[in-house]
């Protein structure tokens, strides 16, 4: 199962397994007081993905080019697949510290780690 979750809201037994999936550190989080168990920065979109939302704040456009990075970046694949086996074990939570909770790169990679075939971890499509 997944969950999504602020890095900033308090830390709760069933949130499993606890893993930021950002890629710069969240401002005022202390690592004691994160409690996570894993910081996977490398799954996070890339720096010029992140500075060309920030430029422009057109979400789907955004899914579509973060889509692109996880499935062309041979580095992330391993890490996707990473969060698919947590997420089958067991409760995992994706951590992010963005203020909108509904359009941010936790969702949207939850979404795909959803979307993942148990079977044979395949991307979707």
């Amino acid at each position: 199962m997944i969950r999504i979750k602020r890095i900033y809201d308090s830390i709760d037994e069933s949130d499993g397994k606890r893993i930021l999936v950002d890629r710069l550190w969240p401002r005022g989080v202390s690592k004691e007081k994160a409690g996570i168990h894993e910081w996977m920065k490398e799954i996070a979109p890339s720096h010029e993905l992140r500075k060309w939302f920030h430029e422009h704040a057109n979400f789907n456009e955004f899914e579509e080019r973060y889509r692109e990075e996880l499935v062309r970046d041979e580095r992330k694949i391993p890490l996707l697949k990473q969060l698919r086996k947590w997420a089958d074990e067991g409760t995992v939570t994706h951590l992010y510290s963005a203020k909108d909770e509904e359009r941010n790169q936790a969702v949207f990679l939850a979404e795909i780690v959803r979307g993942m075939d148990r079977a044979d971890d395949a991307l979707p499509k």
